[in-house]
């Protein structure tokens, strides 16, 4: 069973450059295709496919146009753990933050979040 931990979040100000984790334990995340998911207060979580993915292989990199340019996702495997660097933060990246892990015959694996508030 693999399960996941996201950790990092807290009160930035804005123009931070804060850095989420998403640390695995149970299975190697090198197998799983890892998505990054929001969802600021009063919505429903952003976009189908959140705001930031990449695949196992780590050739394709997905972003939202609402990070593009701003965010960044690496893989760690030897730490088993996936990072979303931020920067540049605004008030409307306020938002409960959450990991997901994805595989051919597998169920979707959710992480249960981290509070990242952007506020001067």
């Amino acid at each position: 069973q693999l399960q996941l931990v996201e950790s990092g979040g807290g009160l930035v100000q804005p123009g931070g450059s804060p850095r989420l984790s998403c640390a695995a334990s149970g299975r190697p995340l090198e197998h799983y295709t890892i998505g990054w998911f929001r969802q600021a207060p009063g919505k429903g979580r952003e976009g189908r496919e959140g705001i930031s993915c990449i695949t196992t292989d780590d050739v394709r990199g997905y972003y939202a146009d609402s990070v593009k340019g701003r965010f960044a996702i690496v893989r760690d495997n030897a730490k088993n753990t996936i990072y979303l660097q931020m920067n540049n933060l605004k008030p409307d990246d306020t938002a409960v933050y959450f990991c997901n892990a994805a595989a051919t015959g597998q169920p979707y694996y959710w992480g249960r979040g981290t509070q990242v508030t952007v506020s001067s």
